[in-house]
């Protein structure tokens, strides 16, 4: 898959569309859409479901080195105030602040985050880490290859086997061809017939 195909299934989800038109409106540094509203139209594209099926809501990334939370806090208000009428639920984060609240939600210490992208490069499955900017950017530090072929793959940037395991289980409850690990090729193919009894 090539990152214009990616990007055109990711924008057949029309709230994509809108989110990437409107983000330079917040005055935000380094800002990207990103995760489940992205790669969750690719494969609901190969599932045949529409591109927006099953987004339970929609993850910004931005960066900004005021730390604060009132900082935090009116982006998330100027946010909810701009895209009031798409009725959606977004997540807006400073991955500048990640590291002081990670370790009360998830139980382990991680080092400060440098930037909007870095923020991506933190996904526990290798094929979830996807962003794409207003600005025609996009960023996938593993590729797309996985993505297309719908292969899971821990990563080894966030090992975290008991919360991989959960995420990856959810997945396949709803797209029941994604594939732990493997290669693209096996998983594409169909799975074997049944035995005859």
């Amino acid at each position: 898959m090539s990152p214009d195909a990616f990007r055109q299934l990711a924008l057949s989800n029309p709230i994509n569309a809108v989110l990437l038109q409107r983000l330079p409106a917040l005055g935000l540094a380094d800002v990207w859409l990103v995760a489940g509203c992205l790669y969750q139209a690719v494969w609901n594209q190969r599932a045949g479901l529409p591109a927006d099926w099953g987004v339970k809501d929609y993850d910004i990334f931005y960066f900004d080195p005021d730390t604060s939370w009132e900082a935090e806090d009116q982006a998330i208000r100027r946010a909810e105030s701009l895209f009031a009428d798409l009725g959606v639920m977004l997540e807006l984060r400073n991955q500048a602040r990640v590291h002081l609240w990670y370790r009360q939600r998830f139980g382990r210490t991680i080092a400060p985050i440098p930037s909007g992208r870095a923020g991506i490069d933190g996904f526990l499955v290798e094929c979830t880490c996807v962003g794409l900017s207003p600005d025609g950017g996009f960023y996938a530090p593993y590729g797309l290859d996985d993505l297309a072929a719908g292969i899971l793959r821990p990563n080894p940037r966030t090992p975290d086997p008991v919360q991989y395991a959960l995420k990856t289980a959810s997945y396949r409850a709803r797209w029941p061809f994604l594939r732990e690990g493997g290669s693209a090729s096996e998983a594409l193919e169909p799975p074997p017939p049944a035995p005859r009894s």
